[in-house]
């Protein structure tokens, strides 16, 4: 159930491995099995970030679960991830975290 997108303004070359890789990450810090996580990416976007059109990321995690004791670490790791993988300079990075009650989140025609 974990769900992370990230939309850049950059072209990722090889989107695929880059949400391979995401996808084993968030499964690892999360603690939840890879077989729940999805994840997505929108690059060449049109975006901002300080008045500038430079490398630039936007991340959505969301989880069932997801504490405030889990963000800090989140943070940390999704930024170098967006620095290794894509160029990104963890400065230009924003992630928004969002936590849900297995009764928000739909699959297979139920909830959690």
């Amino acid at each position: 159930m974990p769900f992370i997108r990230i939309h850049t303004n950059i072209e990722v070359s090889e989107p695929e491995s880059v949400l391979k890789k995401l996808s084993g990450i968030a499964a690892e810090k999360i603690g939840k099995p890879e077989a729940y996580v999805m994840t997505a990416l929108s690059d060449k976007a049109v975006m901002t970030f300080g008045g500038s059109g430079e490398a630039l990321a936007f991340i959505e995690c969301k989880s069932i679960g997801l504490s405030e004791t889990q963000t800090k670490g989140l943070s940390a790791t999704l930024c170098s991830f967006c620095e290794q993988e894509m160029g990104i300079p963890k400065s230009r990075v924003y992630i928004e975290f969002a936590g849900a009650k297995g009764s928000m989140w739909g699959w297979k025609g139920g909830t959690f």
